[in-house]
């Protein structure tokens, strides 16, 4: 079975124009372009296009999975909750004939828009290719394998499966995750600092002789 794709919140935030809309939720991360092209131009896209590459947990119950839900005050029934007013696929707090209800399951229950799952924690590395000196720092998904993470390292070295992966001299098992390698995580009293390259975890690459490209 295929791994799902990680994204970190920085990835899934420059999603951000309605030509190129993800958002997340509930710890999934959804494509909602075709979405947004399809009701091009309906008011009712306002509140999706405003949280455009944002996180949009809090509009869910947790335990239904669902839009969060109130008693309407006017009719005493329950109606979905949207603060941030009324969003394509949701209906009107009144009956309308003019309400196209034909759509089948709404966008926020369909696995079509879904593209990944978002990162509970993300972590900093650097890579240091010791045949060049040249050392690039990373945001990575603590979730990811050391095969996943060369993927992202990639663009700045086609040949990076040609190296071995060692950590404190120790060959790195790439289906393993950073932790699972027993990598720890950089020192968070100094995350965010001037001195935070110092304290991220160091991967040194050493290259193997055979050009392989990705």
């Amino acid at each position: 079975m295929r791994r799902p794709k990680y994204f970190t919140p920085k990835e899934v935030s420059l999603h951000n124009t309605q030509g190129d809309i993800w958002v997340s939720y509930l710890g999934k991360v959804y494509n909602l372009t075709t979405l947004v092209k399809e009701y091009k131009g309906d008011v009712l896209l306002k509140p999706i296009v405003e949280c455009a590459g944002k996180d949009i947990s809090h509009w869910f119950d947790l335990k239904k999975k669902d839009i969060l839900t109130h008693v309407d005050p006017l009719t005493g029934c329950i109606k979905y909750y949207t603060p941030r007013g009324r969003f394509v696929h949701v209906p009107p707090p009144c009956p309308r004939t003019d309400w196209a209800n034909d759509f089948g399951r709404p966008w926020w229950k369909d696995n079509r828009y879904e593209v990944g799952l978002l990162s509970a924690k993300t972590r900093w590395i650097r890579i240091i290719n010791t045949l060049t000196s040249q050392e690039q720092r990373l945001e990575v998904c603590s979730e990811e394998t050391l095969d996943e993470i060369l993927q992202r390292y990639v663009c700045y070295n086609s040949h990076a499966a040609s190296y071995t992966w060692k950590h404190n001299g120790v060959n790195l098992d790439m289906s393993m995750t950073l932790s699972e390698n027993g990598i720890p995580e950089e020192d968070e009293f100094y995350c965010g600092s001037a001195d935070c390259d110092l304290f991220s975890p160091s991967i040194c690459l050493y290259f193997n002789d055979d050009l392989t490209e990705l």
